[in-house]
Formats: structure tokens, C-alpha cells, sequence
């Protein structure tokens, strides 16, 4: 066979194992976990350009022979004809006429974002599903639908940020008793008492957060080490005369990552639990942030519009039923022992 045969498959450039070919047969073969990924792909790559989707400015707008991003960079009113210096408001009869005249505008699905107030509703807020507003409004006169997708998209970003620089806390194993004295501080007295002297907000929270989540680790990669280091790869490479650093971090730490791997996707459906939670006591994001959480307060408060409570009730309900289905599929597919059927 020539050297070509021999050469590993390679995808964007990296080089493809036959252990992370098994590892990709073996996730694939886990149909759930498999299409909940693309699902929860799909649901992040929308809110993610969030603004484009849900915005209460046009997405382009064309007006005397030239083009306009109002997403992008605010407009005087001036500048389409209308009489003061502020931004224009695109919603405003005046401005939008100005602009029809001479012009046309391309408005996102969704025309209103999380802090728009929508003044023109036919009954009092929080006003029921309409075709202007597909889940209602709140008790603010907030469209909800705007309100999810932009909850969803920090939820999401609050929980990836708060899993992966956790996993970092793979250098302080040796602080065991540390670790003992930590683990039993109140994490919620404290985030009441930062509520009580600061205004929370997203990077408060995550510094703090991740003060303690760090720790759930930690326990997994100990594990890891204290089971591999009477492996016979570990005693062949003593054996050999290789030092304890080079054995920990080129042989030993590549086998713990597995379980961090595994564990992953459970801390990233705990993290967004978490700021949910916080954000339904009211001791998390600012008052007004677009927040799931926010959206389950809004229900509870107003009974009268079940469509609230319900929307929240799903909406988290899905996204944390397509982490643990993602988490289950990438826990098969790093178990040496399961076999593919």
C-alpha cells in the first residue's frame, strides 16, 4: 500500500483519529443526543444574531438612493427628513411616511426587541397572544417573544462562560482542605449581600459564580488521577525514567479530560439553571434584562395570564432537556465500553 493509504482522514485540517472517529460513530449513534445538538445549535445561532431577528429598527433601510443599517449605527431624524437631531424612531408614523415616500424599509421577523413597550395595544397589559405579538406581552407591555430570545441567547452565554473557564480549575488539586473550607460558604447569602451593596450584572455575577463552580471539577479530575496513576501506562513510563510533570500532564491529564468532557454539559444545564433561579428572586441580571428567569417572575406575579408562566416553563424546559440529551450523547461516545449498534 503507498503512503497515501496510510495517511489519517483529516476534517477543516485536523487530523481525524480512528479513537475520534468511534468517539463521533459512537455520539451519532445516540440518535437523541445527536439531533438535540443540531436542535440546540440551530436555537443558539438564532438568538445569537438576536438583534437581527427581534429589533424594533429596520435592518435596512434604502432612502434617497442610498442605504442605511440602523441595527448598526444610529440615524438623526434629520437625516431622512424629519426635524430634530435625535435618533429617529422608525415606528413614528412621520418618519416612517418620510422614508415610504422616497424609499422602503427591510424590518427583522420580529419588530421589537426586549425593552421596547409597545404603547398601541388593543387591551391592557399583559395583553394575550396575538399577530402582532405571538406570545403576549408582559405587565410592562414588553413583547415576550423578544424578551425569550434575547433571555435565551444570555442564558446560554452566561452558562458556557461560567462551564468552560470552571473546567480551568484543574491546577489547584492540591488545595484539598482549601477546597473543604470553601465549599461551605453560602453562596446565596453572598449574592444577597452583593444585591443589597452593588447592582448585579452579568460579569458580577459570573466573577462570583465562579469562585465556586470551579469546585465541581475538581472532584471528577482528583478522581481521574487517583485511578490512573496504578495504570500500567503510568508504571511503564516510571519505569522508563520519565518525571512525575511529564507523566501527570501528557499521559495522565488527557485520560481525566474524558470525565470533564463528560461532565460538561451537565455544569452548562446547572449554570443556566442558576442565573434563571437568581434572576426569578430578583437578585440577579439588572431589572430589565431580557432573562428567563424574569419571564417565570412575570408569571408568577400575574396568574391572570398563564401564557407567561407557561412560555418561561417550556421554553427552559426544552433547553435544558436538549443539554442533558447532548450531555448523554457525549457521555456515550467517550465510554470506552460502549459499543455502537
Amino acid at each position: 500500500m503507498s503512503q497515501e493509504e496510510f495517511r489519517q482522514p483529516t476534517f477543516l485540517g485536523i487530523t481525524v483519529t480512528p479513537l475520534t472517529r468511534r468517539r463521533i460513530n459512537s455520539f451519532k449513534a445516540n440518535k437523541r443526543g445527536y439531533w438535540s445538538l443540531w436542535l440546540f445549535l440551530a436555537l443558539f445561532l438564532i438568538t445569537l444574531f438576536a438583534e437581527i431577528v427581534a429589533n424594533e429598527k429596520p435592518i435596512l433601510v434604502y432612502y434617497q438612493g442610498e442605504f442605511f443599517s440602523p441595527v448598526l449605527r444610529a440615524y438623526p431624524e434629520t437625516t431622512f427628513g424629519g426635524e430634530f437631531e435625535t435618533e429617529a424612531d422608525y415606528r413614528d408614523p412621520f418618519v416612517a411616511e418620510r422614508i415610504k415616500q422616497r424609499g422602503w424599509m427591510l424590518w427583522p421577523l420580529i419588530r421589537y426587541d426586549h425593552r421596547t413597550v409597545a404603547w398601541d395595544l388593543a387591551t391592557p397589559a399583559p395583553s394575550p397572544p396575538d399577530a402582532e405579538h405571538w406570545l403576549g406581552t408582559d405587565d410592562q407591555a414588553r413583547d415576550v417573544v423578544a424578551r425569550l430570545i434575547y433571555g435565551f441567547r444570555i442564558s446560554v452565554l452566561f452558562g458556557f462562560s461560567l462551564t468552560v473557564i470552571s473546567a480551568m480549575g484543574w491546577l489547584d488539586l492540591l488545595f484539598q482542605r482549601f477546597i473543604e473550607v470553601w465549599s461551605g460558604l453560602p453562596t446565596l447569602y453572598l449574592l444577597i449581600i452583593l444585591a443589597s451593596i452593588v447592582e448585579p450584572n452579568f460579569w458580577w455575577l459570573l466573577g462570583l459564580l465562579l469562585l465556586f463552580s470551579w469546585m465541581g471539577f475538581v472532584g471528577v479530575v482528583r478522581a481521574e488521577f487517583l485511578r490512573a496513576r496504578n495504570f500500567d501506562y503510568v508504571r511503564a513510563a516510571r519505569a522508563l525514567g520519565v518525571g512525575n510533570a511529564v507523566i501527570m500532564f501528557r499521559h495522565v491529564l488527557p485520560n481525566a479530560m474524558v470525565a470533564t468532557l463528560t461532565f460538561m454539559p451537565f455544569t452548562l444545564a446547572g449554570s443556566v439553571t442558576v442565573l434563571t433561579s437568581l434572576d426569578f428572586l430578583g437578585i440577579g441580571l439588572p431589572p430589565g434584562s431580557a432573562s428567563l428567569g424574569e419571564v417565570l417572575a412575570q408569571g408568577k406575579a400575574n396568574l391572570q395570564a398563564p401564557w407567561l408562566g407557561l412560555t418561561g416553563f417550556f421554553v427552559i424546559a426544552v433547553m435544558l432537556s436538549l443539554l442533558i440529551f447532548i450531555g448523554e450523547g457525549v457521555r456515550d461516545a467517550f465510554n470506552p465500553r460502549k459499543t455502537i449498534g
